[in-house]
C-alpha cells in the first residue's frame, strides 16, 4: 500500500482539532502534518517521542484515566472560559465529579459547594439547625391543627350502647339484651372523697398535677399497636376518661390513639381536675353491667354512692381492672380461669394493695385502713329479669363461645348492635328444664330431709351427633339466683361414664404384650374383643403391664375394690367378658383393662372423642379409668355423640351465625374429624346398648328405639350421671351435692347418702329417670333409627387366664347390699325364682346396682392437690365447653 494512503493515527498532543487550531494562522490553507511526523514509531508516542506525562503513567491510556481520577473530564477547554484540564490554571473541568460552583447562591447548599471528597457530603452546622426547626415547627403546626380541631367530650352523651338480639334455632326472638347501658351520673359531691383517692392511688398518683398525659404510656402504647400487639399501660385518668368517653370509636388504630392524646391535652388545659375525676368515675365500665359509680354502687352493694365506705372504694377501684377477673361471682363462662375462689382471691388482693396506696399516699389513715381486711359482703350479680330462668345460662354459653372462638370481644358485646343465631331449640330446653324440675319437685325434699336433700343440683345438655349443635341446657334453677352453669364446667367428677373411652381406647390401641420390654410392649399390641375376659373380683391387685403389681408412691399395694363389695363372675376365677362389665359397670376389670392399654392411650382416646385434656386427671393412678376426671355435661354429650356419630367427631357449639350493622361477620363452619374408625365406634355402640336393655340403665330404656348409654357414680356418692344417645341425639345428665352459700370459703361436694330418700344415689336412679322423660319428649316427632351392625373387632384376649387373674380362694359372690330402687328395676346377680321382675329378661339375666365409678381401693382416691386432679372441690373442675384452648 503507498504511503500517501496511509492513514496514521492521531497523536495524542491534540489530534485533529488541534492540528486545525494550529493552521488558523496559516496562508496556504492545506492542512498540516503533524508535527515531527516522519513516520517512526517515535512520532505516534510509541517510542522516545512520548511525552514525560504519558511515561510516568506508562502510557496515554493510564494517563486519561489519572486525568479522570483527578477531577477532569475527557474534554478539552478551548479557552480559560471553558476550563481547562485539571489542575489547569483554569480551575475544575465540567466532566464528572466536578464540585458545584461556590458563586452560585443556593436554597440549600448540598452537597455543599466548594468542598471535595467526603466534606462535599457532611452538612453544615446551619443546615442541620435550618432542618432541626423546620421539623419542629412542623410539628407544632401539627399540634395546633389537631388541638383546634378536636372537642371536650361530653359524658351525658357517651355509651350508648345498643342491645345484642339472641335467636333460637328457628330464627325466633329469644332475648334482646346484653347492649343495655345502665348508668345515672351523679355530681362529684355524691361521690366519697375515698373513691376519688382509690383511684388516683391506683391508677394516677400525680393526676393532680400532671397536664393529662403519660409521654412515656402513650410511647409504649403506640410502639404495641405498630408491632401489632394490644395496646396497654401508662393512661393517665384523664386519659381513660377520655377513651371511656368515645366509645364511638374503639379501634385499636395509631390514629385513634393520636386523636385521644389531642382531646386528653385539650380536656386537660381547659377543663377542671374535679370535672375530670366526676367524669371519669361516671362513665368508667365496673362489670356487672354497670356503668359508672351509682350503678356499680347499687349493682355490688345495693346501696348509692355516697354511702360507700372506704373498703367498698377500694373494692369498686379493683373493678375498673376488668371485673372478669374481680368480681367474686366469677366469670367461669367467658374464662375457666375466673372462678369464683380464684377472683376472690384477686379482687381482695387488689383491694388490700388499693388501700395500702392510699395510706401511703396520705389520703387515708393508718387505723381507718385497718378496718377492711376481709371483701365486703357484694350482692346479686344479675338484676335483669329477661335472663331469669334458663335465658342467662344460654346467653352466656352463646357469649362465652364467641369470645373463645371468633374475633368478637367481651367489649363488642358490651357495646352490643349484634344479631346472635344460636343452635338452642326452644322446644327441647323446655323439655328438659321440665324433666328436671319434675323429678327433683317429686323426689327431693329440702325441708323434710335437711341432711341430705339440701344443696342438691342438677345439670344437663343435649348434643345433636350429626352436626355437633348444642341443642339444649340445663344449667341450674335459675340463672338469676344460680351463678354457676350446671352444663358447663361444674368439678364434679363422671365416674363409670368414663369406661367406653377404655373400651374404644383397648379396641382402636390394643393392650400390650406383658411378656416384652416396655419400648418393644408399645408396638406389640392386640385389639380386643368385647369378649375378651378379665377379672370381676372385688379388692383385685392391679398389674402393671410387665406383670408387676401396681403401687402407689408409698409402697402400698393397690386393691380396686367394685360398688358395694361385690365380686362379678363365676368363681373361684371370677371371670367376666368385657361386654357384661360395662352392663353391671364392674370397676375391677375395667381398671385392669386400662393399665393394659396405657392410660396414656385411654386419655388419648377421651380427648379423641371430645373431651378437653385440663378436665381430665393425671394418669398417675389406675383410678383414672372409672372417671376421676371432671368434663362437664356439654363435653360429656359431645363425646357420646362421637360413638353416636360411628366415630366422627364434631365440636359442640352454639352460635351458627353472627349478624351486624356491616352483614354477616361469623358463620360455623362444620369440620368433622375422624376419631374412631366405624368399626371401633359402633363396637362401643353396641356394648353400650347391652347397659340399657339389660345393665344399670333399664330406666333410660325408651320403647321402639335403640339406645346406648352408661351409668356413673363417683367415689363418696358425691356425683351421679347417665349418658346415653339415640342416632339422632345424645344427651348428659348429672346429679350432685354441692355446698353453694356463698359466705362458705371452702366449698366441697357433699355425699348423697340418703339423698331423695334412697340408700344411695346411683346413676340409674334419678339421672337416667330425668333423660328418660326428656329423651322421650325430644325425639316424639323424630323417625325412628337404628345403630349400624358392628363389624367383628379384635381378638379375644385372657381366654386362659393367667394365674395373677386368679382371685383370692376367700372371695365369695354376695348379692349388691342397696336394694334397687323403684327407677332401676334391677335385681341382684343371682335372683331366686321367686323374685318379681319388670321384665322377663331380668330374671334370667345378670342385673344388678350401677356399680358406678367408686374408686375404693385401699389407696384412696387422691386428693385436689395430686396430679391426678380430681376436682372434689369447686374450682377444679375446668373442662367445660370453654375450659380450654378454642376448638
Amino acid at each position: 500500500m503507498s504511503e500517501h494512503r496511509r492513514k496514521p493515527p492521531q497523536p495524542q498532543g491534540g489530534g485533529r482539532a488541534a492540528a486545525r487550531r494550529g493552521q488558523s494562522g496559516s496562508s496556504s490553507g492545506r492542512r498540516a502534518a503533524p508535527r515531527g511526523a516522519t513516520g517512526s514509531p517515535a512520532d505516534y508516542g510509541l517510542g522516545q517521542g512520548s511525552t514525560d506525562e504519558e511515561r510516568s503513567y506508562g502510557g496515554r491510556a493510564e494517563a486519561r484515566r489519572a486525568a479522570q481520577r483527578s477531577g477532569g473530564g475527557r474534554r478539552r477547554a478551548a479557552d480559560p472560559g471553558r476550563g481547562g484540564r485539571p489542575g489547569g490554571p483554569s480551575g475544575p473541568g465540567r466532566g464528572r465529579g466536578r464540585a458545584p460552583d461556590p458563586g452560585r447562591k443556593r436554597l440549600i447548599d448540598y452537597p455543599r459547594a466548594g468542598k471535595y471528597g467526603v466534606a462535599r457530603w457532611v452538612p453544615s452546622w446551619k443546615l442541620v439547625a435550618g432542618l432541626f426547626i423546620g421539623f419542629i415547627g412542623s410539628l407544632v403546626a401539627v399540634a395546633g391543627i389537631g388541638y383546634a380541631m378536636v372537642s371536650v367530650p361530653n359524658v351525658a352523651d357517651t355509651a350508648k350502647a345498643q342491645n345484642n338480639v339472641f335467636y333460637w334455632s328457628d330464627k325466633t326472638e329469644m332475648v334482646a339484651t346484653g347492649g343495655e347501658t345502665n348508668r345515672q351520673i351523679v355530681n362529684l359531691s355524691q361521690i366519697p372523697k375515698a373513691m376519688q383517692y382509690a383511684v388516683v392511688s391506683q391508677e394516677n398518683k400525680t393526676f393532680y398535677t400532671d397536664s393529662g398525659i403519660d409521654p412515656k404510656g402513650i410511647a409504649r402504647a403506640v410502639f404495641n399497636m405498630a408491632r401489632g400487639g394490644e395496646t396497654q399501660g401508662g393512661s393517665t385518668i384523664t386519659q381513660q376518661y377520655v377513651k371511656n368517653a368515645r366509645l364511638d370509636d374503639q379501634s385499636q388504630t395509631i390514629t385513634r390513639k393520636f386523636k385521644e392524646i389531642f382531646i386528653s391535652i385539650k380536656v386537660g388545659a381547659t377543663v377542671s381536675k374535679d370535672e375530670i375525676m366526676q367524669g371519669y368515675l361516671n362513665s368508667a365500665y365496673y362489670g356487672r353491667n354497670a356503668y359508672g359509680i351509682q350503678a356499680a354502687a347499687r349493682a355490688y352493694f345495693n346501696k348509692n354512692s355516697v354511702q360507700l365506705n372506704p373498703g367498698e372504694c377500694a373494692f369498686l377501684a379493683a373493678m375498673l381492672k376488668g371485673a372478669t377477673y374481680y368480681d367474686p361471682a366469677g366469670a367461669t363462662s367467658i374464662d375457666p380461669a375466673a372462678t369464683q375462689e380464684a377472683n376472690s382471691k384477686r379482687a381482695l388482693r387488689q383491694m388490700q394493695n388499693t388501700l395500702d396506696k392510699m395510706v401511703q399516699y396520705h389520703h387515708l389513715d393508718a387505723a381507718t385502713r385497718a378496718k377492711y381486711t376481709t371483701l365486703p359482703d357484694v350482692k346479686n350479680p344479675r338484676s335483669n329479669t329477661q335472663l331469669a330462668g334458663q335465658i342467662g345460662y344460654l346467653v352466656d354459653l352463646a357469649k362465652a363461645y364467641l369470645i373463645n372462638n371468633t374475633n368478637i370481644t367481651a367489649n363488642d358485646l358490651q357495646r352490643g348492635g349484634y344479631s346472635i343465631y344460636t343452635t338452642f331449640d326452644k322446644n327441647k330446653v323446655k323439655e328438659l328444664e321440665t324433666s328436671v324440675k319434675n323429678v327433683q319437685k317429686a323426689n327431693i325434699k329440702p325441708k323434710d330431709r335437711p341432711k341430705t336433700d339440701t344443696h342438691v343440683q342438677f345439670g344437663g345438655a343435649s348434643v345433636d351427633p350429626t352436626t355437633g349443635a348444642i341443642k339444649a341446657i340445663y344449667g341450674g334453677e335459675d340463672a338469676t339466683k344460680h351463678f354457676t352453669n350446671n352444663a358447663d364446667v361444674t368439678g364434679a367428677q363422671v365416674g363409670s361414664t368414663f369406661k367406653p373411652f377404655v373400651l374404644a381406647a383397648a379396641m382402636k390401641w390394643g393392650v400390650r404384650d406383658r411378656s416384652l420390654g416396655p419400648e418393644q410392649a408399645q408396638d406389640e399390641r392386640t385389639p380386643v374383643s368385647p369378649k375378651s375376659l378379665y377379672s370381676g373380683k372385688n379388692k383385685l391387685k392391679i398389674e402393671d403391664y410387665d406383670k408387676t403389681v401396681w403401687k402407689n408412691e408409698k409402697g402400698e399395694e393397690w386393691l380396686q375394690t367394685n360398688d358395694g363389695n361385690e365380686s362379678y363372675g363365676s368363681p373361684p376365677k371370677y371371670q367376666i367378658d368385657l361386654r357384661e362389665a360395662m352392663r353391671e359397670s364392674v370397676n375391677s376389670a375395667y381398671v385392669q383393662l386400662g393399665m393394659d392399654v396405657g392410660l396414656d392411650k385411654v386419655k388419648e382416646a377421651a380427648m379423641d372423642a371430645g373431651l378437653k385434656e385440663n378436665s381430665l386427671a393425671g394418669t398417675n393412678y389406675p383410678s383414672f379409668s372409672i372417671g376421676i376426671s371432671d368434663p362437664s355435661a356439654i363435653r360429656m354429650a359431645g363425646a357420646y355423640a362421637t360413638f353416636a356419630a360411628s366415630g366422627e367427631h364434631r365440636d359442640p357449639f352454639s352460635v351458627t351465625k353472627v349478624e351486624s350493622k356491616d352483614g354477616t361477620i361469623y358463620t360455623h363452619e362444620d369440620k368433622p374429624n375422624e376419631a374412631f374408625t366405624s368399626k371401633v365406634a359402633d363396637n362401643v355402640t353396641d356394648v353400650l346398648k347391652t347397659v340399657v336393655d339389660k345393665g344399670t340403665g333399664t330406666a333410660a330404656q325408651l320403647p321402639g328405639r335403640q339406645v346406648a348409654g352408661k351409668t356413673g357414680t363417683t367415689d363418696g356418692n358425691k356425683s351421679a350421671w347417665f349418658v346415653g344417645y339415640t342416632p339422632q341425639l345424645s344427651t348428659s345428665i348429672t346429679m350432685f351435692r354441692y355446698n353453694d352459700d356463698e359466705s362458705e370459703k371452702n366449698r366441697t361436694f357433699l355425699e348423697m347418702y340418703g339423698t331423695g330418700g334412697q340408700k344411695k344415689i346411683h346413676g340409674a336412679s334419678f339421672p337416667a329417670e330425668i333423660w328418660h322423660d326428656y329423651m322421650a319428649e325430644a325425639l316424639k316427632n323424630e323417625p325412628v333409627k337404628d345403630f349400624p351392625t358392628p363389624e367383628p373387632i379384635g381378638t379375644i384376649v385372657n381366654a386362659a387366664p393367667s394365674p395373677t387373674a386368679v382371685p383370692t380362694p376367700t372371695a365369695t359372690l354376695t348379692s349388691p347390699s342397696p336394694s334397687p330402687t323403684p327407677s332401676e328395676t334391677l335385681t341382684s346377680p343371682s335372683p331366686s325364682p321367686s323374685q318379681s321382675c319388670k321384665f322377663s329378661w331380668q330374671c334370667t339375666d345378670t342385673g344388678g346396682t350401677d356399680t358406678g365409678g367408686t374408686d375404693g381401693g385401699v389407696t384412696p382416691t387422691p386428693t385436689a392437690t395430686d396430679t391426678s386432679g380430681t376436682g372434689n372441690s369447686r374450682g377444679n373442675g375446668n373442662g367445660g365447653l370453654f375450659g380450654g384452648p378454642a376448638g
